[in-house]
């Protein structure tokens, strides 16, 4: 398999614009990339108004639209936010959200941006791209005719140059240190609802030299039980090379509880692409959370957190000393930024999370 390293050095793999059965939708030289870390700096954040009654309930949808406020006013304290709204809701989204945040009109399904946006890549030659993959409603599950124009979107907002790719994946299954290392579910990936046929060695022949990999450390996830047939992000997630967040179910009686107890086995002895040991951080999952908007669907997790500049943006659920645990630990990986906890409820009854709902624009580091 081709490395990260001998990716830099041999440009001959890559010629006329073709980067291992992916195409740039505007050839250039010969480049490679790299997927940087999120806790890398960030030119902006990128999110989405765009919860409908048709999919979230007429009860749901206005404390969902409240969450996406509450996510974007405090990401806004540390970086700019663009929202994507429909025309339509324009007005409204101007009113409910302010002046900090920038809205940008766009066609929408949902609010989901992490799955349905673009994953940013750098090059060697200090180039900035982004990566359509075509999203399909997480294996045609719910509509996506609309959201699946969102990558291109926002990649033309951000002046970047689109790489096109066979593969169908979401953001939220893909988690990467920025030097050569990702951690991916394959209950998600290796999907016949996403890539029928796709092995998983040909699945990382392609997606390893668009992202810069040399490793992935692959957990099983699990298939069937939410939407996105267990998206990497719900469950283990990197702090910095070497150190990985890795959420625990401690309930026997809850269906991802075994799954959690293999995850954490694995990354407990995995090496990432330097041969290192990883530290593994648990966060576990709450016991309790506040009964309000609770249903079946509830994402009662900590992994989902985003990072953004100076800060780490976590969920809360009223179980105090769980909450306390979550915010100690994201201290213990984040020394040098300020935790702060909301309440996204709302989110959380459909499925979701902070990170979910935001979707990073990497800012571009100048190269010699």
């Amino acid at each position: 398999m081709v490395t990260r390293r001998q990716l830099l050095q041999n440009t001959a793999l890559f010629t006329g614009g073709l980067i291992m059965g992916c195409t740039n939708s505007n050839p250039n030289p010969a480049r490679t990339w790299v997927m940087p870390d999120e806790a890398m700096p960030h030119q902006r954040t990128w999110m989405a108004f765009g919860a409908s009654e048709q999919i979230w309930g007429r009860q749901l949808l206005p404390e969902v639209r409240r969450n996406l406020v509450t996510i974007a006013q405090t990401i806004a304290q540390y970086e700019p936010v663009s929202m994507l709204v429909r025309a339509e809701e324009y007005d409204l989204a101007k009113n409910l959200l302010g002046a900090s945040i920038e809205l940008v009109v766009s066609p929408l399904d949902d609010l989901w941006i992490r799955d349905t946006g673009p994953l940013f890549v750098w090059s060697d030659q200090g180039k900035k791209a982004a990566i359509n993959f075509n999203f399909n409603g997480w294996g045609q599950k719910q509509v996506f005719a609309q959201d699946a124009t969102v990558a291109e979107l926002v990649a033309g907002q951000a002046e970047a140059e689109v790489i096109n790719t066979s593969l169908v994946l979401e953001g939220g299954c893909i988690e990467v240190d920025g030097h050569g290392t990702a951690i991916i579910t394959e209950s998600c990936v290796l999907n016949e609802n996403r890539n029928p046929g796709v092995s998983k060695a040909q699945f990382e022949d392609l997606l390893m030299p668009l992202l810069g990999l040399e490793k992935i450390i692959w957990l099983p996830g699990i298939k069937g039980y939410d939407i996105t047939d267990g998206h990497t992000d719900f469950y283990a997630r990197f702090a910095s090379p070497g150190v990985v967040l890795a959420g625990y179910e401690p309930n026997p009686e809850y269906f991802d509880h075994e799954v959690t107890k293999q995850h954490l086995e694995i990354l407990q002895t995995a090496t990432d692409a330097q041969g290192q040991s990883l530290e593994v951080i648990v966060l576990e999952a709450p016991g309790t959370i506040r009964s309000t908007y609770e249903t079946e669907d509830f994402a009662a997790g900590y992994i989902g957190f985003y990072a953004c500049n100076g800060a780490i943006i976590m969920q809360d659920f009223g179980d105090g000393p769980a909450d306390q645990a979550a915010q100690q630990a994201l201290q213990q990986a984040f020394l040098d930024r300020e935790i702060v906890a909301i309440n996204i409820d709302g989110i959380a009854a459909g499925g979701g999370s902070i990170h979910c709902a935001t979707q990073q624009e990497p800012m571009l580091v100048a190269t010699p």
